[in-house]
């Protein structure tokens, strides 16, 4: 009955240098943003979720949606879907933007991945479909 991915969340304290670097960097068109709280991003089909971990341990007002605590610390992980074709694209585009490239990671099964961290020290990923078997690559 599960669809798929709608929403994946990291964590930073600093949402400008969030904002800044996954609007600015990675070219994601910003939703909305809530102060300090959260900056949310759309990704393809899917949604990225920014979130102060300091913010979100805290219960909602009475008043408002009434999703529960949540939150983590330390760095998290995210991969996005990027073709074949477009990976050294964005390695260059990270490079230029002064983000290091940590690793390039050519899987078994002919998929390729770069690895890379945001400014809160997330561990991001850029990779092909097929480095999970999936051949709908975008």
């Amino acid at each position: 009955m599960l669809e798929g991915m709608l929403e994946t969340a990291l964590y930073a304290r600093d949402l400008d240098q969030a904002e800044t670097f996954y609007e600015g960097v990675l070219g994601l068109e910003k939703i909305t943003r809530a102060g300090n709280r959260h900056v949310f991003f759309r990704c393809g089909p899917g949604v990225l979720l920014i979130f102060n971990p300091e913010e979100t341990i805290k219960p909602p007002p009475p008043d408002a949606l009434q999703v529960p605590p949540h939150g983590t610390t330390g760095q998290g992980h995210a991969c996005f879907q990027v073709s074949g074709r477009n990976i050294d694209a964005m390695a260059e585009q990270l490079k230029a933007a002064g983000v290091a490239i940590e690793s390039e990671v050519h899987w078994p099964n002919g998929g390729r991945s770069i690895y890379f961290r945001d400014p809160a020290g997330n561990s991001l990923e850029c990779a092909e479909a097929k480095i999970w078997g999936i051949e709908q690559d975008i």
